[in-house]
């Protein structure tokens, strides 16, 4: 019972999705394709949970025919997580696509260097704004 890879290209698939979406979020300055990148991780792990909750010749868990034996039925709890992670990831990918569009019109642009760049020069106008007494005040 060996397990080789021409065997698991389901599993394959998946982890390079995963390895992709992984290199576009570390790599990429823009945060449109960074929220890409979380949402093709997103999909290699349901990719790789629907094709391990799959198992040729069984059928899905409906009861038809009579036939109650549970070796001839698929688990549906994959199923399940898949349904509940894409309804969940569509959520996450809603409000992290709002946040991005605020911040967009906050700093004219979506690089994420260039808007730490503007976020670290307006601490540092607030903080020349404010004398050494009051910055002391602050820290008590």
């Amino acid at each position: 019972m060996s397990v080789t890879v021409f065997t698991n290209y389901e599993e394959v698939a998946s982890v390079i999705l995963f390895v992709i979406g992984m290199m576009n979020l570390l790599l990429q300055p823009n945060l449109i394709k960074k929220i890409i990148g979380l949402d093709i991780m997103d999909c290699s792990v349901y990719l790789f949970l629907a094709a391990k909750g799959y198992i040729e010749g069984r059928h899905a868990p409906i009861y038809v025919d009579g036939i109650t034996d549970a070796s001839y039925y698929i688990n549906p709890v994959p199923s399940g997580l898949v349904l509940t992670g894409i309804v969940v990831s569509v959520s996450v990918s809603a409000l992290m696509m709002a946040l991005t569009i605020n911040l967009y019109k906050e700093y004219h642009t979506l690089n994420l260097d260039e808007i730490m760049m503007k976020l670290r020069m307006e601490e540092s106008q607030e903080l020349g704004e404010l004398t050494y007494g009051e910055i002391m005040e602050e820290d008590e």
